[in-house]
């Protein structure tokens, strides 16, 4: 082999190994520049909080125990939310123990389309948002959602809630007592108007020009930031909520079964997510990233290709939905606005 032969190849070699240390380089300062926009948390979020942290239970009634650190005759912080939810009282002609009314309310989540909670007062005294164990109670609170994504509550949700109501007085020879039906559909139908015009949910359509394997996806997007969760695939904010999860083909990435992907789609729930003046530029910078990593285009929710210059004027936007939500009363990703906005 001659010099010039040996030469040229090892010009060869010093050739490819430049490119994929640019390729690296570039690789490295997206990834930089992502970090810094989105900055990693310790824990993950979406499967449960740190062991240092009690978890937070979601209101509604329960025969767990309560964790140690709370005070057994203060009342429960969670209660009835009198802007979005309408009440039935049910009042025992005795004290009712705690196993037995369980067995009674656990049945109760919803009506229709309206989830329900249930409350109960303590003998003695005392708000419960959960039954514990070796307690007595006096009455019990049917809290049901006066309107959500579905809709307002109809007169057929308020007589199945009443319905309910009305079987547990007679199981525990009580007396029911609750607002009359056109007060509370009155109330629901204008929250109702009030939602519908402070609702919004924005998406992102990533498009790949051939099918990838579903589980090679999961490892890009995992690389990039995402979090796993049983249902959701998200990207989180520092406060632990989802900014804008991820489908696959149109079903929840959680919930996916394929074996091959076709199209991801982000969707930004703006009531449900955090407050944010670069919501859509955050997800757009990600989804541009991903484009470039899958082989894909990066499309509007209307199907056309996403320019660079767009993404301010949204922000811009959404912005201004997050101040109004905030302004209205129910700031953005909150439990009780998610509760209004499900």
């Amino acid at each position: 082999m001659s010099d010039l032969q040996i030469g040229l190849i090892l010009l060869g070699v010093v050739l490819i190994l430049a490119v994929l240390v640019f390729n690296w380089w570039q690789d490295w300062r997206v990834r930089q520049k992502m970090r810094d926009q989105f900055p990693e948390r310790e824990d993950d979020p979406l499967m449960g909080a740190p062991a240092a942290t009690a978890v937070r239970r979601e209101p509604g009634l329960g025969l767990s125990p309560q964790p140690v650190t709370l005070d057994d005759d203060a009342d429960d912080p969670d209660e009835v939310d009198p802007a979005t939810e309408v009440v039935i009282d049910v009042s025992f002609a005795q004290s009712v123990g705690s196993a037995e009314l369980y067995e009674a309310v656990k049945g109760i989540t919803r009506v229709g389309t309206k989830p329900v909670r249930v409350f109960a007062e303590r003998e003695g005294g005392g708000h419960r948002a959960w039954i514990r164990p070796a307690e007595s109670y006096v009455s019990v609170q049917l809290a049901v959602l006066l309107a959500n994504r579905s809709g307002p509550l109809t007169d057929i949700e308020w007589s199945q809630l009443w319905t309910l109501a009305q079987s547990l007085a007679d199981r525990f020879d009580g007396a029911v007592e609750g607002p009359e039906i056109e007060a509370v559909l009155e109330r629901a139908t204008a929250l109702d108007a009030v939602c519908a015009d402070l609702d919004a949910q924005v998406g992102l359509i990533l498009k790949l020009n051939q099918p990838h394997q579903t589980e090679s996806v999961f490892r890009v997007l995992e690389g990039v930031g995402f979090l796993r969760g049983d249902v959701q695939l998200a990207w989180m904010s520092d406060q632990g909520l989802p900014r804008f999860v991820v489908q696959f083909d149109g079903v929840p990435a959680g919930q996916f079964t394929g074996d091959h992907v076709q199209r991801l789609d982000f969707v930004l729930d703006v009531p449900k997510s955090p407050a944010d003046e670069q919501a859509f530029s955050r997800m757009a910078t990600v989804g541009r990233d991903l484009a470039r990593r899958l082989d894909a285009v990066l499309l509007d929710d209307q199907g056309r290709p996403l320019p660079n210059h767009a993404d301010d004027a949204v922000d811009q936007q959404l912005h201004a939905l997050y101040m109004r939500l905030e302004e209205a009363g129910y700031p953005a990703g909150e439990p009780r606005t998610a509760r209004l906005f499900s």
